[in-house]
């Protein structure tokens, strides 16, 4: 028994160590998602099986308008904060002098909520805020610009837009640099002892070195903008209708937490086939080959 013992141990060493996680995954993701999962196919009134709240959502004219603008605010802010957040990391690459400085600075919004961050250009954006005043002091603006309310729905999605590519370009940013920091410069240096202009680095060595890291980041960012609520909600309200938004709203103000459930499992399903996407199209090289 003695010998057996520690053998024994070592096996369930690594079963004990994932443990808590186990139990954390159980309680707080595993239970409300099959909470979820019943409200959605449950008949408020009956409390049998259906498919009524998915009917609900069908014939709610609100519910259209939440997932074109749920996936256009996508479509736009992703690509545009990528593309910002490589353009920086390859700035930043070059060690300039004060880059820490710069770097420092870029990730500072990382730290404030949505909310907070909704606030702050709210402030700036209002007809009275800090921007009109600016602009009509210059002489550049003979009235202020108007960026909320339903009238301008098209300039919400703009206040929108700005709120969140300053807010969270951070978080690609951050995977992206780490992924840059992890290219040795061996590659990029013997790509300039053969003459490689700094496209073809960028291209060949770079881009597809950062694969991982890209995949990261988009599936992280995709997440993020799938669920997207508080800035959208302060911002704009129900002018701009969301899919996290119109479920928050069912479940506080409609008091149906059904149809608020079959919108969060919408959200999820979305979230799992995007994600399911990414890592078929952006698979790195080494994956790819037999």
């Amino acid at each position: 028994m003695s010998h057996r013992t520690p053998v024994l141990f070592k096996r369930i060493t690594p079963y004990l160590l994932l443990l808590p996680t186990l139990c954390y995954m159980a309680v707080f993701i595993g239970y409300p998602l099959v909470e979820a999962i019943i409200l959605a196919f449950q008949d408020p009134t009956s409390g049998m099986f259906s498919l009524v709240n998915f009917e609900t959502l069908a014939r709610d004219f609100h519910f259209w308008e939440a997932l074109k603008y749920t996936f256009t605010l996508a479509a736009i802010i992703i690509p545009l904060q990528v593309l910002l957040a490589l353009t920086v990391t390859l700035i930043l690459g070059t060690r300039f002098k004060g880059s820490n400085l710069v770097l420092y600075i870029f990730i500072i919004p990382l730290t404030i909520s949505d909310v907070a961050a909704a606030l702050i250009w709210y402030n700036i954006l209002s007809g009275s805020g800090y921007l009109n005043k600016v602009l009509l002091s210059l002489g550049l603006i003979d009235k202020p610009l108007h960026f909320f309310g339903y009238a301008y729905r098209d300039m919400e999605v703009l206040a929108i837009v700005i709120t969140e590519i300053w807010r969270a370009t951070a978080i690609v940013f951050v995977v992206l640099f780490a992924g840059f920091q992890m290219i040795g410069r061996d590659y990029i240096e013997a790509a300039e002892v053969f003459g490689a202009s700094w496209l073809q680095k960028l291209r060949y060595i770079i881009l597809p070195l950062l694969k991982p890291s890209l995949q990261t980041a988009l599936i992280i960012r995709t997440l993020f903008a799938l669920q997207i609520f508080g800035v959208v909600w302060i911002l704009a309200g129900r002018d701009i209708p969301i899919l996290a938004g119109e479920a928050y709203y069912w479940q506080n103000e409609v008091r149906v937490p059904n149809v608020a459930a079959a919108y969060s499992l919408l959200i999820a399903a979305f979230s799992v086939l995007i994600g399911w996407l990414y890592i078929k199209l952006l698979k790195p090289e080494y994956l790819v080959r037999e």
